[in-house]
């Protein structure tokens, strides 16, 4: 019998035709799965920040910007709430690796309408992680979204230094200097993959770097958006 990755307790098996028909093992429990609820109803076109206006003010702001915005949009499956924290501490932070594969699939069936109303042929590259993060954590949550995804995947991006974005004010993020370089250009439209989008500003700044080495646009897909 499984038990679910969240609670760990016993997941009871369903028997219908239709799981007797395409058997498929359930890593998380009814009751966890309905805790984890997808963004629903209107959001900004940009960011997928809750909102009736079409585009939010954040993303008004990113507009007028002095330079233009390199990240055409954002699309984000879940809003940041304190299940939703508590899942990415344990996953994150403390190293549960396999907890990621709660959101597989979920992941890809917003992935699916996400690109629906495009016919270019993307390419995944995962934000990645400093060498330091890399080693403390022992895995790169982004490439596992990453990998989830049914598109090819590129590996291009590399940070410089390892400060933590997540203890930075917002006015510290935005005044940032680009952490990021590019091993080798990249001269396809590129699907930024993150766990969590703030500001905005880590995927804007690789972003930046994709477009001047001759990507020609960038999206981002992301699993939260706070």
């Amino acid at each position: 019998m499984m038990t679910c990755l969240l609670c760990e307790k016993n997941i009871l098996p369903e028997v219908t035709w239709r799981t007797m028909l395409y058997p498929e093992a359930k890593v998380i429990c009814d009751a966890c799965n309905q805790l984890l609820v997808a963004i629903d109803g209107p959001r900004c076109t940009r960011c997928s920040r809750s909102s009736t206006e079409g585009k939010c003010l954040d993303c008004i702001h990113w507009e007028k910007a002095p330079s233009k915005d390199s990240l055409a949009s954002n699309y984000s499956v879940y809003p940041y709430s304190n299940f939703m924290q508590e899942i990415i501490t344990k996953w994150k932070y403390q190293g549960d690796y396999e907890l990621g594969n709660v959101f597989k699939k979920t992941f890809r069936i917003h992935f699916k309408r996400m690109i629906k109303t495009t016919s270019k042929a993307y390419v995944a590259v995962p934000i990645p992680l400093s060498e330091e993060r890399q080693e403390e954590r022992g895995f790169n949550q982004a490439a596992m979204l990453a990998e989830f995804l049914p598109i090819p995947k590129a590996n291009y991006l590399e940070r410089i230094g390892s400060e933590k974005q997540a203890k930075k004010s917002k006015e510290e993020r935005l005044n940032s200097v680009n952490p990021f370089r590019l091993k080798k250009p990249l001269n396809k439209p590129v699907i930024l993959v993150d766990d969590i989008y703030t500001t905005g500003v880590t995927l804007r700044h690789a972003a930046k770097v994709l477009l001047e080495q001759g990507c020609p646009n960038v999206l981002s897909f992301t699993l939260i958006r706070s």
